[in-house]
């Protein structure tokens, strides 16, 4: 049953979410396949590009122009998928939550967490000797390459996970706690056949979908969570060099060298598979609650108009 009332009348009869949803996941399925084929299209028209879409691993590398039009097709398949799934169930272009009207300093905060983590993680594992800096080599193409890489993986996993699937979660009588433990284990499974996962990376994944759903309890806005989420891969891959979710996919500013892969450093998988990132996460998502708390306390205490 829908928790959410238009005002002024009765609201019109939706799709139930249990509906929604499972809908939304096939349709996206096939045109991510659609898309995914046209975008290796591409890819063939592309020196070497022909190659990134063989088995052979070692020729899988399609370079900065290749993942950006490989996700690109991505985030067109999502953004192709919502759109009807919306018009269905009578909502707005602005339940995805993309508008920057009233939410540009959420792009700064989300910048400013992504700082403050890596400036707290990558510190205190420098300190603790269980990483060593033994590169550094700065290539200004790459490095604006992989941004806008990063930024069109960020808008594809949080409109795909924040922007739709908590958003209509949040539209039942679920408790909104309850449905961002849910959109965050499905975004902890998204990432289930990635490179080098095990346990605690499984934990720092279902972390990571709670941290960055956090605000979005509050805001339903997308701007906090897409800038964390671009800043947090852009500045741990291509910046500090460590893996990004097990994967490497380009070359970074920094080379790093583990003396043993363990779970304070994450080893193979990246910062995202330490201890030292799961505390920093919980901390940054108890920040998130309780400042979303506080302002809701305070919404609700001020006078209303008539």
């Amino acid at each position: 049953m829908e928790a959410d009332n238009m005002a002024g009348g009765k609201e019109p009869r939706r799709l139930p979410v249990w509906a929604c949803i499972p809908l939304f996941i096939v349709i996206l399925f096939i045109l991510l396949g659609l898309y995914g084929a046209l975008a290796r299209g591409c890819l063939s028209l592309i020196p070497g590009g022909v190659e990134a879409c063989q088995p052979d691993v070692e020729a899988r590398q399609p370079g900065v122009v290749g993942y950006i039009i490989l996700e690109a097709s991505m985030l067109l398949a999502v953004l192709t998928a919502a759109l009807p799934m919306l018009r269905l169930e009578r909502r707005p272009f602005s339940d995805l939550g993309l508008s920057l009207r009233g939410h540009v300093k959420g792009v700064w905060y989300g910048f400013l967490m992504a700082i403050l983590l890596y400036l707290s993680g990558f510190g205190i594992s420098l300190i603790l000797g269980e990483i060593e800096v033994t590169g550094f080599q700065f290539e200004p193409l790459e490095l604006l390459g992989s941004w806008v890489f990063f930024l069109l993986v960020a808008l594809f996993e949080e409109i795909l996970m924040r922007g739709y699937i908590l958003g209509r979660l949040l539209h039942t009588t679920m408790n909104k706690f309850a449905a961002l433990f849910v959109s965050a284990a499905l975004f902890a499974f998204m990432h289930i056949f990635n490179p080098e996962i095990a346990f605690l990376p499984m934990l720092n994944l279902l972390l990571a979908g709670v941290l960055l759903g956090a605000s979005y309890l509050y805001t339903r806005n997308l701007c906090f969570p897409v800038s964390l989420h671009l800043f947090w891969n852009w500045i741990q891959g291509p910046i500090l060099g460590y893996q990004v979710s097990g994967n490497n996919f380009i070359t970074s500013v920094l080379t790093l060298r583990m003396p043993e892969e363990n779970v304070l450093n994450g080893g193979a998988f990246g910062f995202e598979g330490s201890l030292i990132c799961t505390v920093l996460m919980i901390v940054c998502t108890i920040l998130i609650v309780w400042w979303g708390e506080k302002q809701e306390a305070i919404s609700l205490a001020a006078p209303r108009s008539c």
